[in-house]
């Protein structure tokens, strides 16, 4: 009843060849093995086995040794001719005890050194197909980084210490330092274009500069009505906490179209929150949405009043909203002035003076920006407005006392403009304004 069905079973029986791991050449390819195939059926097993290798420890060795001596040959005299010429340049390379040649700090390649010295290296007559090519491969090397070495020697290791030789020997013939040379390394700061670029912002302030005298065409409109305009708008953009270059833009671009445009006294409001809509747009990464001025403007116009306001602006002034606001001017006369905190904080706000006060549209962004840093520094006790302030601002004290006597007789008279004083008397601006005011009273007054 019961069946043994061992004999069923499928037996595979596989017969490993092994070859000796002692003495054997790499160069040599070992012979194909013929593997053993069996074939199974459920009572019988048929093997078809494949004849055995006579490979023992004792013949491996002669076989690889004849097969490398019939091989190395024919070709041996052409190796060592390659390798004496590619080794002639070897001896010219200084050693470490490291056992590293050192060819020169600026090499693209690092040579690694072997266990014998590069000069000792013998012809290769004893050694076998591979370590030959590793030898021919390594003496290359060695070649093309000497070679390279000789290109490169005169070179010197650091780039930018050769960038701007024309210009440190030019500040040395000067009474100013060149101040840019120390940013050549912060792709940020591009100096080597500093120059360049100020001249084509002092190049804009001519074609930006709205008319002095755009009020004698104006029929319902005054100087004063302008001054509560431009306090109402610092107060909104102090509120929105906007960029200080986006109140210099805004009201300059009110003043343009007020140069060429006759507005009425119920649309001046339109306007001013139209050209700082405007100024937001452009310089502001995060500008605040239409609804939020029309909130400022205590719902006194509609959303679609300020979007047409807004074209018809832009294309009133030809859409030219590259004004060189005096913040660009400051921020390069203030690295004359080693980017002093207080100095500059005072600056801003005498330069704000210039939005509210009218006498101040005949005067270009350039010496607004450094007759402020110029009266800031003098009550702050500074030194003198040196060579160094004088090339970077383009001006001296001489050019720069009209604008600075608009300046002290706009602080002499009451305020009247009640938010630009507000502004700056708080701890965020140092209470810049409390202390320009007493500045004034006990040095200017008396």
């Amino acid at each position: 009843m019961f069946v043994n069905n061992q004999n069923k079973k499928k037996q595979v029986v596989i017969r490993k060849v092994a070859f000796p791991r002692t003495q054997r050449d790499e160069n040599v390819v070992a012979p194909k093995q013929n593997v053993t195939r069996e074939t199974t059926s459920k009572q019988n097993v048929i093997r078809e086995t494949a004849p055995k290798q006579n490979v023992t420890r004792e013949t491996a060795p002669n076989i690889s040794n004849a097969l490398l001596q019939k091989k190395t040959s024919n070709i041996y005299a052409q190796q060592k001719r390659t390798a004496l010429n590619d080794v002639s340049n070897i001896s010219n390379i200084p050693v470490i005890n490291n056992k590293h040649a050192a060819v020169n700090q600026s090499n693209f390649f690092a040579v690694k050194q072997t266990s014998r010295e590069f000069a000792d290296i013998q012809p290769l007559k004893q050694t076998t197909g591979i370590v030959a090519k590793k030898r021919i491969a390594l003496a290359e090397r060695v070649n093309i980084s000497v070679s390279a070495a000789n290109h490169v020697k005169q070179e010197p290791t650091i780039i930018n210490a050769d960038i701007d030789k024309n210009r440190a020997k030019k500040s040395k013939t000067h009474e100013w330092d060149d101040l840019d040379a120390d940013d050549l390394s912060d792709p940020m700061m591009v100096s080597e274009y500093a120059v360049e670029i100020f001249d084509y912002l002092k190049g804009l302030e001519a074609e930006t500069m709205a008319n002095p005298s755009y009020m004698d065409i104006q029929s319902e409109l005054s100087w004063k009505m302008r001054g509560i305009l431009v306090d109402w708008l610092i107060e909104v953009h102090s509120k929105f906490r906007l960029l200080p270059e986006t109140l210099f833009l805004a009201i300059n671009i009110i003043d343009r179209f007020l140069s060429v445009r006759v507005v009425s006294l119920v649309k001046l409001q339109l306007v001013g929150i139209t050209g700082l809509f405007i100024a937001s747009k452009y310089e502001e990464v995060s500008a605040p949405s239409i609804k939020n001025y029309i909130y400022m403007a205590d719902n006194g116009y509609t959303e679609d009043e300020i979007l047409k306001a807004e074209r018809y602006v832009l294309q009133t002034i030809d859409f030219k909203l590259c004004y060189p606001n005096p913040m660009n001017f400051l921020r390069r006369t203030s690295k004359a002035d080693n980017f002093d905190l207080e100095s500059r904080t005072v600056a801003k706000y005498l330069m704000e003076i210039s939005l509210v006060d009218q006498r101040f549209l005949s005067m270009t962004p350039s010496i607004i920006a450094a007759a402020a840093l110029y009266l800031a520094r003098r009550m702050l006790g500074r030194s003198e407005w040196n060579a160094n302030l004088i090339h970077y601002s383009t001006f001296n004290e001489e050019e720069l006392q009209p604008c600075v006597t608009l300046m002290l007789d706009y602080l002499v008279k009451p305020n009247k403009n009640e938010q630009l004083f507000k502004k700056y008397s708080v701890k965020k601006f140092m209470r810049v304004s409390i202390y320009v005011r007493d500045w004034v009273a006990k040095h200017v007054v008396s």
